[in-house]
């Protein structure tokens, strides 16, 4: 029996609840959205103890279905104001789905610091967390481990939830037991902290019951043979990870350099930044190149990334950072920008935010571009909540107000992620219309060259690309599984079929990515924004980016067969 669990923090008490296998097979990010909107958060002050933070998984969580453990992160975001899904794989979707606790609600907001236990029979613990406060995630998950034993899994808040920073994201244990897998945008961990949850501790049953186990084995067998025979997860995601894309996008022109001013770093062949040069060196030195975040992904995209001596520094490094928190900000020297993504997980915060943060203060001339002493300074001041830190947590697009900066990349508040939105125009349009605020993830295209195709279908490319993005969000499924899951629609239904005892059809699939879509949307309606909020910082409209001299062509007036579609049942 799958069950829903409600956490009345103020009040310290829990209830339960029965869900249907249907609603657990409408998971993840459509049930974050779907609870948002049924308790009109869009009303509440995203900071106020009224504001809902849900956590919610995929029908095939717990299993050994590859890539299937992610969590969803749902609330109305201090960042944003809009609605939020962050979502993080790791192991913590995996111990909810052998609970069979489809999803987790907190509500209110405990009188003092908690530590919030499951245990595998079902009893919950709020303990007191007041030794783990000011702690880094690091510090404080092997506190967690020595009190409750390596066999759990857990969602940490770092020190800057714990002063409401607006870069703080909720951290899920790896598969080795590290805070590094982070729901890390539109500061989803300034609500844990106005909370007052540090962390979240699951002892992990070990099992996972499915309605038929034959036929869930089968899919599980089925499913890692497609993955392992298709060309793109494993030349590209599992032999390089997500840090290829840096490569590409150098190339392509679509890099963020220097607070979005070019397109490329280098020229390729003399490019550091990316998977080509970072993963034969980190494989010399002794680092891991495939490496899996959660339990049964055969994917294996992240990285254990060591220094020259071969002791680890970080796990993992990825596109996204080195976009923002690196090539952003000027940064030249891989070994350098690992060291501060390892300073940002123990933070817990969001590398895509910070280091667009970051950029603006050295596009206002408060430090050279590029130098790695000036940024460790600024993380190491996040650590204490002093007004330097809280003026630094507030994000991209409140910093670059107070600094009176006309270049701040960001739409809806949140730092746009490192695509290029001249270049790479399919990503750029899902970043301008996703409820979500500048989000990739929310509908990714990252290797159209649009500029040879028609409107129409650059509009197609990127709803496509939101739908299919929104199932996997709700499945609980990995995006990086999409050349092969996105294809292959009758059988993941099947699986879901077989794990839940269901029977859906395969229009099961676009009707889930298409009705978490209009819920999103809806909800923003409703809590005031419209489609002017859309609209590209004006900057990209007006500097052409070298090398390819583009400027952005897309507006809110462009894009209405979009909002037609998104409007349906608003």
């Amino acid at each position: 029996m799958w069950r829903s669990l409600k956490l009345d923090l103020s009040a310290h008490k829990a209830h339960w609840q029965e869900v249907t296998p249907e609603e657990v097979a409408y998971g993840g990010r459509y049930r974050t959205g779907q609870l948002l909107l049924e308790q009109e958060a869009w009303r509440l002050d995203p900071l106020s103890p009224e504001n809902p933070l849900v956590f919610a998984i995929g029908p095939l969580a717990g299993t050994g279905f590859s890539n299937a453990n992610r969590t969803s992160v749902g609330t109305r975001s201090p960042l944003t104001l809009g609605i939020k899904e962050a979502n993080g794989g790791g192991t913590f979707g995996y111990a909810l789905g052998q609970m069979k606790l489809a999803h987790l609600v907190l509500e209110g907001a405990s009188p003092d610091w908690v530590v919030l236990r499951l245990t595998r029979d079902g009893q919950v613990f709020f303990d007191p967390a007041e030794e783990l406060l000011g702690l880094g995630n690091f510090e404080a998950a092997q506190r967690l481990f020595a009190a409750y034993g390596r066999k759990i899994a857990f969602a940490l808040l770092g020190p800057v939830g714990e002063y409401l920073g607006l870069l703080s994201g909720i951290a899920f244990s790896d598969t080795d037991g590290r805070p590094s897998r982070l729901a890390a945008r539109g500061g989803v961990g300034a609500v844990m902290g106005a909370k007052r949850v540090k962390a979240i501790v699951l002892e992990v049953p070990g099992k996972a019951e499915v309605w038929d186990k034959p036929k869930v084995a089968e899919s599980v067998r089925r499913y890692a043979g497609l993955l392992r025979e298709d060309p793109l997860v494993m030349q590209f995601y599992n032999a390089i990870g997500t840090m290829g894309m840096a490569d590409f996008q150098n190339a392509f022109g679509g890099l963020p350099v220097r607070n979005f001013r070019e397109g490329r770093l280098a020229p390729p062949e003399a490019f550091r930044m990316g998977g080509q040069y970072i993963a034969p060196l980190n494989k010399a030195r002794g680092g891991k190149h495939t490496h899996a975040c959660m339990p049964g992904c055969v994917i294996q995209c992240s990285n254990v990334i060591v220094d020259e001596k071969g002791e680890e520094v970080v796990s993992p490094l990825e596109y996204e950072t080195i976009g923002l928190l690196g090539t952003n900000c000027g940064l030249t020297d891989p070994d350098a920008l690992a060291r501060l993504n390892r300073l940002a997980n123990d933070l817990g915060i969001d590398t895509i935010e910070t280091g667009a943060t970051l950029a603006l203060l050295m596009e206002k001339g408060e430090g050279p571009w590029g130098d790695y002493a000036f940024m460790e300074a600024k993380l190491k001041a996040l650590y204490t909540p002093s007004e330097e830190a809280r003026f630094l947590a507030q994000g991209t697009a409140r910093v670059g107000e107070a600094l009176g900066l006309k270049r701040v990349p960001v739409i809806k508040r949140q730092a746009i992620s490192a695509y290029d939105p001249r270049v790479v125009e399919a990503t750029g349009i899902t970043m301008m219309t996703t409820a979500q605020g500048a989000d990739h993830t929310a509908g990714n295209a990252p290797r159209l060259e649009t500029r040879a195709m028609g409107v129409g279908e650059i509009l197609e490319a990127s709803y496509t690309a939101q739908v299919n993005a929104a199932v996997n969000d709700s499945l609980g499924l990995c995006v990086f599984g999409g050349s092969v899951t996105n294809k292959q629609v009758e059988f993941i239904t099947e699986s879901v079929n077989a794990a839940l005892g269901t029977s859906l059809t395969p229009a099961f699939w676009r009707e889930l990515g298409e009705g978490v879509l209009r819920l999103e949307h809806r909800f923003n309606h409703l809590a005031g924004f419209s489609h002017e909020d859309d609209r590209l910082p004006a900057f990209f409209y007006e500097e052409p980016v070298p090398p390819k001299g583009y400027t952005a062509r897309f507006r809110p007036e462009d894009l209405a067969p979009l909002y037609e579609r998104l409007d349906q049942g608003s």
